[in-house]
C-alpha cells in the first residue's frame, strides 16, 4: 500500500508542467470528531483535536488545477458515556484543488481528495467498551478555502470516513469517525 502511495506521488509530481510552481509550507488545525454509531445504545458527542505537518502546494497557474500533500500529525478525541479516548495517527491527504484568483491577493480555492491514516497509538479505545481501532484507515476530503498574499491559506475540510473507525470486541457495535476540519497553512 505504501508503495501505490509512493507512486502515485511521484507519477503526480513528474508529470507537472515546467511552469507548475511547488511550495512547501506547515499546516495546522482543528479537528471536530463526530462519531456515528447507533445511539440508542450509546450517546456521544463531538469533541476537538489537533494536526501538525509538513504541506507540499503544487499549482499549475494558467489552468487554476493543483493538489497539495501533507503528512500531518492527527490527535483525535471523542467522548463516550464521559468516557474520554484519545486517537492518534499519521494522516496522508492528498487533495486535488481548484483556484479562483481574484489577484496576487486573494483567491478562493476547492478540494477534494482520499486521506489515508495510520494509527500510532493505543488501538483499544474506551476500555469499559472494549473498542479497538483498525490500524489503517481510508476516507475522503471535500473542503474548501481562501489564500491571502500567497502565503497564508485559511480552510475548511470535510473528512468522510470509508469504513468503520474502531469495531467493538465484545458487541457488534463499530463506530466511525466523521471530522470537521479547520486549519491554517503557511506557505514558505
Amino acid at each position: 500500500m505504501k508503495k501505490i502511495i509512493l507512486s502515485f506521488i511521484a507519477a503526480l509530481v513528474l508529470c507537472l508542467p515546467a511552469d507548475a510552481q511547488i511550495n512547501f509550507g506547515l499546516k495546522a488545525g482543528l479537528n471536530i470528531s463526530n462519531v456515528s454509531f447507533d445511539e440508542s445504545l450509546v450517546s456521544s458527542s463531538n469533541r476537538c483535536g489537533f494536526f501538525l505537518g509538513p504541506q507540499m502546494d503544487i499549482t499549475i497557474p494558467l489552468a487554476g488545477l493543483g493538489a497539495d500533500i501533507a503528512v500531518l500529525y492527527d490527535n483525535r478525541s471523542v467522548k463516550r458515556n464521559g468516557e474520554d479516548a484519545s486517537m492518534q495517527y499519521i494522516d496522508l491527504p492528498i487533495n486535488l484543488k481548484y483556484t479562483i484568483g481574484f489577484s496576487s491577493l486573494a483567491s478562493l480555492y476547492l478540494a477534494t481528495g482520499p486521506q489515508f491514516a495510520w494509527s500510532i497509538g493505543d488501538n483499544d479505545v474506551f476500555d469499559t467498551a472494549q473498542y479497538t481501532l483498525r490500524s489503517s484507515q481510508f476516507s475522503w476530503n471535500i473542503g474548501g478555502g481562501f489564500t491571502v498574499l500567497s502565503k497564508i491559506r485559511l480552510g475548511y475540510t470535510y473528512n468522510i470516513p470509508c469504513g468503520n473507525t474502531a469495531t467493538a470486541k465484545v458487541t457488534d457495535l463499530n463506530f466511525k469517525n466523521h471530522n470537521h476540519q479547520i486549519h491554517l497553512t503557511y506557505l514558505f
